[in-house]
């Protein structure tokens, strides 16, 4: 009995904690939506995108690691309060899977129009957040746009 209630608690803990960010798949979304972009709307489009993603996936890390450790804890020291685990996914979790799909049918859609390789902003290293050096690989996007 013992262990069957132990059992319980655990499946209902993780099935409360928000996901990692690198762990949410991207949404289809269609390259056919951007279809009459050219490459300079395009390589505007996709740094707007990942800028938001970016920022996205700093808010999303932090709710997911605070879920790990309130379960950490709860496990611990008092595993009946993780029925009252706050957290799993949200709103923005789904957001920022929709984001994952917009950039990637944005990058197909600018190998469709055969646009110079340089307005596809890297995804930043892990740990990296809206601010920092992904915004300065953002704000590179423009540049090389304008070149176009």
């Amino acid at each position: 009995m013992k262990k069957t209630l132990i059992g319980l608690a655990f499946s209902v803990a993780l099935g409360g904690c928000a996901s990692s960010p690198d762990k949410i798949q991207a949404s289809y979304v269609s390259p056919m939506q951007y279809k009459d972009y050219d490459c300079n709307q395009i390589a505007s489009e996709l740094e707007r995108v990942s800028r938001r993603a970016n920022e996205l996936h700093g808010s999303l890390k932090k709710t997911a690691d605070a879920d790990s450790a309130q379960m950490a804890v709860g496990m611990v020291l008092f595993w009946p309060a993780l029925f009252f685990l706050e957290g799993g996914d949200g709103p923005e979790a789904a957001e920022y899977g929709r984001l994952k799909g917009e950039r990637d049918a944005l990058e197909k859609a600018a190998i469709q129009k055969k646009c110079d390789a340089s307005i596809i902003p890297q995804p930043a290293p892990p740990g990296i957040e809206a601010g920092g050096e992904a915004a300065q690989q953002t704000s590179s996007v423009s540049v090389a746009a304008d070149k176009n």
